[in-house]
């Protein structure tokens, strides 16, 4: 995908923190729900076809599904794919929609799939750790996170009035 100018354009103001907890809060509802479709659909589905009805519920009664290390890499992938193809293509997700926040590079182009797997997976661990990964935006005079750092990109928040 190619990386192109985002509408509006022009210099928009960093995200604030409780900003950013919205969205979080926002995207982290449809996390859960995709996660959830994701599970029932290869319980139900993959897993039947492979195992039967009667061998899946003894599987499921004894915990041997608890931690399936390829549904846990399905899920990974899938929230990764839903988040960089909304990163890259317009640079919003859903909850960054909700809020008027999007994810830029520092012209104000569309981020690329390299920075968006970073963003992934620095966030994640700024996550990790308590939150301190977005924490540090209080401490950093561009207000940046440990995920806008190691992918060098950005959190803008759009005015109401240029908001489509």
């Amino acid at each position: 995908m190619t990386v192109k100018q985002l509408q509006p354009s022009g210099e928009f103001p960093a995200t604030t923190l409780t900003r950013r907890f919205g969205v979080l809060l926002y995207d982290w509802l449809l996390g859960i729900a995709l996660v959830m479709c994701l599970t029932l659909f290869y319980q139900q589905v993959i897993l039947r076809q492979i195992y039967g009805g009667e061998r899946l519920r003894a599987l499921s009664e004894a915990g041997a599904l608890d931690r399936d290390p390829l549904l846990a890499v399905i899920v990974l992938l899938s929230l990764f794919g839903y988040l960089a193809w909304m990163w890259t293509l317009k640079g919003q997700t859903l909850g960054m929609q909700a809020w008027r926040v999007r994810a830029q590079q520092l012209n104000g182009n569309s981020i690329t799939w390299k920075q968006a797997l970073l963003r992934f997976v620095v966030g994640f661990f700024a996550l990790a750790c308590g939150g301190l990964g977005l924490w540090w935006m209080l401490f950093d005079k561009q207000s940046r996170t440990w995920q806008d750092i190691a992918s060098n990109t950005q959190l803008v928040t759009l005015p109401k009035d240029l908001w489509r």
